[in-house]
């Protein structure tokens, strides 16, 4: 299962426990629709052919600014 498949489906849980509880509704729909901003957000990383390589510094023992 991709990032994004995985937001979908806890944002369906949400929606189907919006339902559930309707005092608590707004939240639980306004959650489930950040969970599906996040799966959007993959989609479009998972298109990006980009590789995160950290920038590695010499270890200091000195104190200070480097």
């Amino acid at each position: 299962m991709t990032p994004a498949q995985h937001y979908r489906k806890l944002a369906a849980e949400l929606r189907a426990r919006a339902h559930q509880e309707p005092q608590h509704q707004a939240e639980w729909d306004n959650l489930a629709r950040c969970y599906l901003r996040l799966a959007e957000q993959a989609d479009m990383n998972a298109r990006q052919d980009l590789a995160y390589e950290p920038i590695l510094r010499p270890f200091s023992n000195e104190s200070g600014p480097r």
